[in-house]
């Protein structure tokens, strides 16, 4: 009895080095964006989609095993090197937030509105093991001051570092859970840098937008940097008086650039099921462009735009799978595409 229940026990709860990917949810975006007396007034939508993504067990590993839409992927695959689960899932939210502002930055420039930028300082995503900042910092720490000097921006802390050699002691300012400590460090060489002195960290810069008109995002818990592009085709129609959206349900994915790019994603096929399950007639999907020496690594890679094509074609959707290189490629599709006819 108690051997039945430790076997029934290791397959159902026992956690493997192991992730499972599969086919998430679209989600309606004007239910995230508002933009202050935005165009609400549409027939269409833009839709974002998600994967799921959870731990396996034994049991869910042999079911994924079998199971057409759901992909095995080792730890190593979905963390970076040293990186924990509460690293992780900062990096996540971080990588969201900053396809927010780029969202926000590309769809207020694209309408000809006003913004400013504002730089807050260094978010800390990853603490490497034996570094400076070992057992000193945590994972969503922002570095406000390092020896008296401010630090705003990226380059303010690369100046400030570039005068420092090792075991030089350095005051820190930092926020932590919105109250400011004081924090004292040895520098040390970063880990597998070649004998660079530093923090030992990851970080990102710690930036927000001002608008004019106002804008508020809620993502809620959604990670990653996936839904720019879609996130920027709402903002821009609830800025506009037109229905960008023609009356169709669009969905896509891609990562959102300052420069109006559009980057590579992960899991698209993943999406294409998705979405096709819940009914969008329209998906954009990047199309980034794989260089020779990343396709002599991987001679099976695809871009983002071939695997949701292939996709879309092995389940026989009648969705529209749409390649975009730029958030202009989107809308010019959208600006040449009929007004869906109304039925009733």
């Amino acid at each position: 009895m108690i051997l039945m229940m430790l076997g029934t026990f290791f397959l159902f709860f026992y956690q493997l080095d192991y992730y499972i990917m599969k086919p998430g949810s679209a989600y309606d975006v004007s239910k995230f964006v508002t933009v202050e007396n935005g165009d609400l007034d549409d027939e269409g939508t833009f839709s974002l989609m998600t994967v799921a993504m959870s731990q396996a067990t034994p049991l869910t590993y042999l079911i994924a095993k079998f199971s057409e839409h759901e992909e095995l992927m080792k730890k190593e695959d979905i963390h970076q090197k040293e990186e924990d689960e509460q690293e992780y899932n900062i990096r996540q939210l971080k990588l969201m937030k900053d396809s927010q502002f780029n969202a926000i930055y590309v769809a207020y420039n694209k309408a000809g509105l006003p913004y400013t930028v504002d730089y807050n300082g260094i978010t800390v995503l990853n603490v490497l093991a034996g570094g400076a900042s070992d057992g000193i910092l945590e994972p969503g720490d922002r570095i406000e001051e390092i020896d008296g000097t401010v630090i705003k921006k990226a380059e303010d802390l690369v100046h400030v570092l570039e005068t420092k050699k090792e075991d030089d002691v350095v005051q820190l300012v930092i926020q932590r859970d919105e109250k400011l400590l004081d924090r004292t460090m040895t520098l040390k060489e970063i880990p597998d840098s070649g004998g660079k002195i530093g923090l030992g960290i990851t970080y990102a810069e710690n930036k927000t937008i001002q608008t004019d008109p106002k804008i508020k995002i809620n993502s809620k818990d959604i990670g990653g940097p996936s839904a720019g592009l879609m996130f920027t085709l709402e903002i821009l129609n609830q800025l506009l008086d037109e229905d960008i959206t023609k009356g169709y349900l669009v969905a896509g994915t891609g990562e959102m650039h300052e420069d109006g790019t559009v980057g590579r994603i992960g899991g698209i096929e993943k999406k294409v099921v998705a979405a096709h399950r819940d009914g969008m007639e329209i998906f954009f999907a990047p199309d980034d462009e794989i260089s020779e020496e990343v396709k002599k690594k991987n001679p099976e890679i695809l871009s983002n735009y071939e695997a949701a094509v292939k996709t879309a074609n092995k389940i026989n959707t009648d969705m529209k799978i749409v390649p975009v290189k730029t958030i202009d490629d989107a809308l010019n599709y959208l600006k040449n595409l009929p007004e869906k006819e109304k039925t009733s």
